[in-house]
């Protein structure tokens, strides 16, 4: 994935062995996949970098999580079950998520780091300094975590 449509391609051929698979799903989403990549490309009127695909595919399964919120409330989980299946492909492209006890300590780290700079601990007034923080050494990491989830770690470390 460091070079550009190195993604693309990749998927190009998911696409193909999921066509003769007759995996459906699959193939769907993987064509759906290429289409918001080569969009995105178009927008910008360049190719992606790699970070610029992971925000594209991020965005994706955001748009997913949303929809299966809202077909849960609407009582259609058949729905709800084909976002989650969408949401399953989509990852397989993206770098594996933080699980939750790494995420702590990032959020420690990175309260540390916010404190040592202040010469005090932060308070849940410094919330936007640390998330900054934190987005950046996830980034530096190459991990990828979701900001929702990784505020809710910033506020709950910050109010102890």
């Amino acid at each position: 994935m460091t070079d550009a449509g190195a993604l693309e391609a990749q998927i190009t051929q998911q696409v193909i062995i999921a066509m003769k698979a007759h995996d459906a799903v699959r193939t769907t989403t993987l064509r759906l996949i290429k289409n918001a990549l080569k969009n995105k490309a178009i927008e910008k009127r360049a190719t992606l970098t790699a970070a610029e695909e992971q925000q594209a595919l991020a965005t994706m399964i955001k748009q997913r999580r949303d929809s299966i919120e809202q077909f849960t409330k609407g009582n259609r989980p058949e729905l709800a079950a084909a976002e989650a299946a969408e949401i399953v492909v989509i990852e397989e492209f993206l770098p594996k998520a933080l699980d939750e006890s790494a995420l702590q300590t990032l959020v420690a780290e990175a309260v540390a780091e916010v404190g040592a700079a202040t010469g005090q601990k932060p308070t849940p007034k410094e919330m936007g300094t640390v998330m900054k923080a934190v987005q950046a050494r996830l980034q530096a990491s190459g991990l990828r975590a979701e900001g929702r989830i990784v505020s809710e770690e910033v506020k709950k470390q910050l109010a102890s």
